[in-house]
């Protein structure tokens, strides 16, 4: 059967916002078709069963996540210090956070891939990739540090938006920031 693309998309985009407001027991081909206003039935045209939805959402995640051209440019100008390195975490923390739904979500098919084994290796396959392609970027722009600092940086930085969007009161805009810089001046070399 030929199917749209763009209503993939769009169906797909759906599930991600129902996994982040209702969680993986809210995910069904009716909450998913609601949520595109799309007729019935429409989800389960395009996705064999509720497993392939899910880790369509796992890929479609990580797409959206990715950023253009110009910010990509945009990043790799300027100095290579800690207080550059600690200004582009506060970027990736901001474009991550600004994605609200999607980590959501992506917390919640965390959960969901522990419970299944083809959603765990998607899962653990693209976040493997994307610690790999920040290691890899960050080593040859110049930035201070080894690969080790850059997986550090990465763990705490992943919780930390997990506690901006999750239990926004504990830290504030302005204290994630500090801390970040904190983050990174103690895990990165003071010299070149």
């Amino acid at each position: 059967m030929r199917q749209n693309l763009a209503r993939r998309s769009a169906l797909v985009d759906a599930a991600i916002e129902v996994l982040a407001r209702d969680g993986a027991r809210g995910l069904t081909f009716r909450a998913v078709d609601v949520e595109a206003a799309v007729p019935n039935g429409t989800a389960s045209n395009y996705f064999t069963n509720r497993d392939e939805l899910l880790n369509q959402v796992g890929h479609r995640i990580y797409e959206r996540l990715i950023p253009d051209e110009a910010t990509v440019a945009g990043m790799v100008a300027g100095p290579n210090t800690r207080e550059r390195t600690a200004e582009l975490v506060r970027l990736v923390v901001g474009r991550v956070t600004a994605f609200r739904t999607g980590f959501l979500a992506l917390l919640e098919l965390r959960l969901e891939a522990t419970r299944r084994p083809e959603l765990r290796a998607v899962l653990t396959a693209r976040v493997a990739e994307d610690v790999e392609a920040n290691v890899t970027h960050h080593l040859a722009s110049g930035l201070p540090g080894d690969a080790d600092a850059v997986k550090v940086i990465y763990l705490a930085t992943n919780w930390l938006v997990v506690e901006r969007l999750t239990l926004p009161g504990v830290f504030s805009e302005e204290e994630t920031a500090r801390l970040i810089g904190v983050l990174v001046e103690r895990v990165l070399p003071s010299g070149p």
